[in-house]
């Protein structure tokens, strides 16, 4: 998928703004990704930049879909193309196990997944295999670090699973990906990037 790279690279030199414009609705057309999604991610990219030294590359993870659906998406500002890929939200924004986020929560222990921006800290290998951690930006995820908020694959995130069922298995507020997706999210944002996690 390919987006004007005006309405995006407009975002590295940190005038976000500029590509609020027209060019936004070409995007969410050929990409899948909401236009108001997009808005808020290159705000959030503006508002953050001074702490974001990697901003060719952003994720965006819209929790406005359903967990059967590529809903994390990897945006090159710079070429404008994107990939999407299945990530789980937590257990605690979908208690009945819908398959929707109904909540977000920053409160310790909520098994929740958090809404905001959050800055990729570096890889690491714990005990869900080769992770990226992440520091929560706004007061909405403050806490991602106490709460041990990553990114990680998990065995529950794949295409056979929302198939089979409907749904993705839930992670305890992580941003769990399948197998599959790791090693492009890994290698695209790794570290210094921004996620934004929203909601319409």
């Amino acid at each position: 998928m390919m987006v004007s790279r005006r309405s995006l690279f407009a975002a590295t030199g940190g005038m976000a703004a500029a590509a609020l414009l027209h060019p936004v609705s070409s995007f969410a057309a050929s990409s899948g990704v909401s236009p108001e999604m997009l808005k808020r991610a290159l705000a959030a990219l503006d508002k953050h930049r001074s702490v974001i030294p990697t901003r060719d590359t952003l994720a965006i993870a819209d929790f406005s879909l359903p967990s059967r659906t590529p809903r994390f998406h990897l945006v090159d500002v710079v070429s404008g193309r994107v990939s999407s890929h299945l990530v789980a939200h937590g257990r605690g924004s979908d208690p009945a196990h819908t398959g929707w986020l109904h909540q977000f929560s920053n409160a310790p222990r909520s098994n929740a997944t958090s809404a905001g921006a959050f800055r990729t800290d570096g890889l690491y290998v714990g005990g869900h295999g080769r992770s990226i951690r992440l520091t929560g930006l706004d007061a909405t995820n403050s806490n991602a670090e106490s709460r041990a908020i990553v990114v990680h694959e998990a065995w529950y995130v794949s295409p056979e699973m929302a198939r089979t069922h409907g749904a993705l298995g839930r992670s305890e507020g992580c941003f769990a990906v399948a197998s599959s997706s790791l090693p492009e999210v890994l290698a695209k944002i790794g570290s210094g990037c921004l996620i934004y996690a929203d909601k319409i």
